[in-house]
């Protein structure tokens, strides 16, 4: 007997399967949901942020010693609003970066005037807790420390708990940029000690674009009263608004917030956090097996792939142009996403959204058509790529 849960529908409407890290396929009632209009003022969408924000806390566990804020905008803008916002203007951050949302970071850091030093482990390999923690010994005036969670450039889940007992151990702040991992990856603060972190609508819980949220520490909040560098990307201040007034500071993105609450009652339906991380490794496990049977190879070793997205190689074949291949695909109803590595050609398959492994299966079909449409004789990448691979993962 199937372990799957229900079936996923096919797109309504002619629409592509997306099979990228955000924006994602959306059930039809999360498409509904944004059908009707709502006053920001008004007591009824008050009552949406208010229920919005409990969904989110109950995510981890309802832990009374966090509070959500969300902010207008894209992860970015959430990203940036927990840095300028959680971040002492005389702090120094240690910056854990394997993958270009890591070296994001940098350079926001780098805008905000906030000091920073970097482990920088490439695309391939995770920082480890040993490192951090020698890195947090030889520099004292380290303060806080940040890393993606699941780093979505190369599809690489990093050893978030591992990485905070070092930073817990060493007496600093962690946050986390758990982006496209909260919703299927557990963050629960009594397995894992964070200050805070930042996730997006449009991401594991399957929603739309349009705003992202801080779920933080209320002790964190207070003290970053004044220390923003940004009117609209103060945390504290959207903070202090939303539990004196129940409202936003500005114009919130009403349908949006309409959207996201059918999506987190489909992801409550869905079996919450464990149940939507299941579907999402099958349908990683269901992907890798059938692309690897058609010759491809993943960037990462078994270990280190995430149930988020995953890197391929591209094929070495001459007969291979990858924006031919996106054209074919798309045409065949999926559009999937192009590598965003600085060593290698490669693209990534989603695993997250409205899919299923029978929606996998049909990916790896189309793929394999693909490759016959465009006279792909073999998908294996350039041995250069793999033997790169090789020695930077032994």
């Amino acid at each position: 007997m199937s372990t799957d849960s229900p079936p996923i529908p096919a797109p309504r409407l002619g629409e592509p399967y997306l099979l990228t890290p955000g924006p994602l396929s959306t059930a039809w009632s999360v498409k509904q949901a944004m059908l009707r209009d709502w006053g920001s003022w008004d007591d009824d969408f008050r009552a949406m942020t208010a229920d919005l924000r409990r969904g989110l806390l109950a995510l981890i566990g309802g832990n009374a010693d966090f509070d959500c804020v969300p902010i207008q905008g894209s992860g970015t803008f959430a990203v940036e609003a927990m840095l300028g916002s959680f971040i002492p203007r005389d702090g120094k951050v240690l910056v854990l970066a394997n993958g270009a949302y890591g070296q994001r970071m940098v350079q926001t850091l780098a805008y905000l005037g906030r000091d920073h030093l970097v482990i920088d482990k490439g695309d391939y390999l995770p920082p480890r807790g040993p490192e951090v923690a020698a890195a947090l010994a030889a520099d004292p005036a380290i303060t806080d420390v940040v890393v993606v969670h699941c780093e979505t450039s190369s599809g690489i889940l990093n050893p978030i708990a591992e990485i905070a007992r070092a930073v817990e151990a060493a007496g600093r702040r962690l946050l986390i940029d758990s982006m496209s991992a909260f919703g299927a990856l557990p963050l629960d603060p009594g397995e894992i000690t964070y200050e805070a972190f930042v996730s997006s609508a449009n991401k594991c819980i399957e929603g739309v674009p349009g705003f992202g949220f801080v779920i933080a520490r209320k002790t964190a909040l207070v003290r970053a009263e004044g220390n923003s560098h940004s009117l609209s990307l103060d945390i504290h201040a959207q903070w202090a608004t939303m539990n004196k007034t129940g409202q936003w500071r500005f114009t919130p993105p009403t349908h949006v917030v309409a959207a996201f609450l059918e999506a987190l009652r489909l992801h409550a339906a869905e079996g919450g956090v464990v149940g939507r991380g299941a579907r999402y490794a099958r349908n990683r496990d269901q992907l890798v097996a059938g692309m690897r049977a058609l010759g491809f190879e993943t960037l990462l070793g078994q270990r280190w792939l995430s149930p988020i997205i995953v890197t391929f190689f591209c094929p070495e074949d001459p007969a291979f142009s990858f924006s031919e291949f996106y054209r074919r695909m798309k045409d065949k109803g999926f559009i999937i996403y192009p590598g965003k590595l600085t060593v290698v050609d490669s693209f990534r398959l989603g695993c997250i959204g409205q899919l299923d492994t029978e929606v996998m299966r049909a990916v790896v079909s189309a793929a394999k058509d693909c490759l016959s449409e465009m006279g792909v004789q073999s998908a294996r990448p350039p041995a250069a790529a793999l033997a790169e691979r090789e020695k930077l993962t032994q």
